[in-house]
């Protein structure tokens, strides 16, 4: 089990040389411009990418504690979630968080979006879940760190669930990624008082642990304090995972990024939330 600290909370056969290579050249460049080409508008009921002010990567501030939003979720009656790390609605210490006995804030707590004017409300987190579910799994108890906040109704028409800068996802992972395979995320932390090249990170697993939970990946720039409940995209622009954590052992400023397919399948068996399920961008990936 690696050792963590909560932050708010190249290719397979490589030569270690290799890898180092591919992931100190991928420098950020600047965003694409307004008026690129790209595909064609998504469906109507989101709002165009370009003005849509509630999306991946926005922060999400629950009792003052500002976390990095990751997908959008739908499910069967139509009501639209943002994903964040369960992690950012507890009273925990910050060092070996348990979600099994840390103290969590209550579903129904108001999360606001900021810089929109939206607020929505807890509507699962795996830490209350296990906690009612009495989880005993002790892997599964340290990495399960999901939630879901529930947006308002009149939110669609300016959410979009596309990722800054990358695009996608397009559709959800499989869980299977090797070590070696690109990763790709998108944090808002505030402390980076808004320089937008900080924000994309592009990466490398390098272990997969926790009986699968987890990926550990070495980003460029490393998830944060504030990037915490980031999405991770896999090399094809899947939803790969949610990042969770700073890695101290065995891969030093390494960061831990939550299995998404394990988590979400944890949530759709014990939220009550029928249906739910991710919902695709709508602009093209692009790595």
């Amino acid at each position: 089990m690696p050792q963590f600290r909560r932050t708010a909370r190249v290719r397979r056969a490589v030569t270690a040389a290799a890898l180092a290579l591919g992931v100190a050249a991928a420098v950020p460049v600047p965003a694409r411009a307004a008026g690129s080409a790209g595909p064609p508008a998504g469906p109507p009921d989101f709002a165009p990418i370009r003005s849509a002010t509630v999306h991946p990567g926005v922060v999400l501030v629950t009792d003052g504690k500002g976390c990095t939003a990751n997908f959008v979720f739908t499910d069967a009656a139509g009501r639209y979630y943002l994903g964040q790390a369960a992690h950012c609605a507890s009273r925990g210490e910050p060092d070996n968080f348990n979600g099994c006995v840390d103290p969590v804030l209550p579903l129904g707590t108001e999360v606001r979006v900021a810089g929109a004017d939206v607020t929505g409300v807890l509507a699962y987190s795996s830490w209350n879940t296990m906690q009612r579910v009495a989880e005993s799994d002790h892997v599964t108890c340290r990495a399960n760190d999901f939630a879901l906040v529930r947006l308002p109704a009149d939110a669609v028409r300016v959410l979009n669930p596309s990722v800054p800068w990358f695009g996608g996802p397009v559709g959800l992972s499989s869980g299977s990624e090797s070590t070696g395979d690109f990763a790709y995320a998108y944090g808002n932390a505030p402390i980076r008082q808004g320089i937008g090249l900080l924000a994309p990170k592009r990466g490398v697993i390098v272990e997969r642990s926790d009986d699968d939970w987890t990926y550990l990946v070495y980003f460029l720039t490393p998830v944060i304090p504030g990037d915490s409940g980031s999405g991770v995209l896999d090399e094809s622009g899947r939803a790969l995972g949610v990042a969770s954590s700073l890695i101290f052992v065995p891969h030093p400023a390494s960061n831990g990024v939550v299995n998404l397919a394990k988590a979400l399948a944890y949530a759709q068996q014990h939220s009550g939330i029928q249906g739910l399920r991710l919902v695709p961008g709508t602009e093209a990936f692009t790595d």
